[in-house]
């Protein structure tokens, strides 16, 4: 059985058991614990769930888009029909709008329309968030010259956590920073989240931090080696329930199966040589098993 449906059926059980219903900006109430922590061995077997269907096509093309082309253009991912993004796509006026809840003059939150000016010249981005940091800080490209020169170097950190530039993003980044260290020739890296949505992100998070863990490793002569997670204010939204009881009832009945093999091209030296087309061409899954497709409503 793949030890990540272990650690993260674990999770579901502990906010479903100790976890405390409250409001949000997005009006679907959430039910939430302030903490959680986890350890996964990307050396031992790649994470990626089996009690429900992750697509790793979309996550790993997320994550280049990120770190490989350091983009905020949402029209990158659909044209390579990727579309997780287009809620939070500022529009061809430079406007974002969504329904949220805000604090009136008392401090409650009310349901409100809400449309946030950020001018034409943003118009099909997220804003500053994200690749646009990477991008301004050259922080991809910063870590790989240190694991391949510095290894020592105790100051690898690529943060998408900056001030500066929080009130012109769309959403700041949820998987906010990543700190790596080199021992004994593994690559182990420590990602930080400030917010997850445990049905819908994490599954995705988790697995394409492996596969970039995988990628560096492989471009800088290193093996993959532990991953630590560790997430604050992990939630469930209330109308992702029912789906969860599914999942942990496949859980329950069948445990899951084994963890597949992640297969990347031999060939690529160089991470911003990886295919990042529609087909992502030097990343594939060897024997996925799993138990099907849970649909789960995002909030905005």
């Amino acid at each position: 059985m793949a030890r990540f449906d272990d650690v993260y059926c674990g999770l579901l059980g502990e906010i479903l058991e100790r976890g405390r219903e409250v409001e949000n900006r997005t009006g679907v109430n959430t039910v939430k614990i302030p903490a959680a922590h986890f350890q996964l061995d990307v050396s031992e077997e790649f994470p990626i769930l089996t009690t429900k269907q992750v697509f790793i096509r979309q996550a790993v093309l997320e994550m280049l888009w990120f770190y490989q082309a350091q983009s905020n253009d949402v029209r990158w991912l659909r044209e390579r029909n990727v579309h997780i993004w287009n809620e939070w796509e500022i529009d061809e006026n430079g406007y974002w709008n969504a329904v949220q809840m805000v604090p009136d003059s008392s401090g409650k939150l009310v349901k409100t329309e809400v449309h946030r000016f950020f001018g034409k010249e943003w118009a099909h981005t997220i804003g500053t968030a994200y690749g646009w940091i990477v991008k301004k800080f050259g922080l991809t490209q910063s870590l790989i010259d240190k694991l391949k020169n510095a290894r020592s170097d105790r100051r690898m950190v690529m943060s998408l956590w900056q001030n500066d530039y929080l009130e012109t993003a769309v959403l700041p980044s949820c998987v906010w920073s990543s700190e790596w260290d080199v021992t004994d020739g593994k690559l182990n890296a420590w990602v930080h989240q400030r917010s997850c949505d445990v049905p819908l992100g994490l599954p995705f998070n988790v697995t394409q931090y492996a596969v970039l863990m995988r990628m560096l490793a492989q471009v800088t002569g290193l093996e993959p080696g532990t991953m630590d997670w560790s997430i604050k204010d992990a939630h469930i939204y209330v109308n992702q329930l029912d789906g969860i009881r599914e999942q942990l009832r496949r859980y329950s009945e069948k445990g899951g199966y084994p963890a597949p093999t992640l297969w990347l091209n031999p060939e690529i030296d160089d991470f911003f040589k990886f295919d990042n087309s529609a087909e992502c061409r030097d990343v594939k899954l060897i024997n996925y098993q799993h138990m099907g497709k849970i649909s789960f409503p995002i909030a905005q």
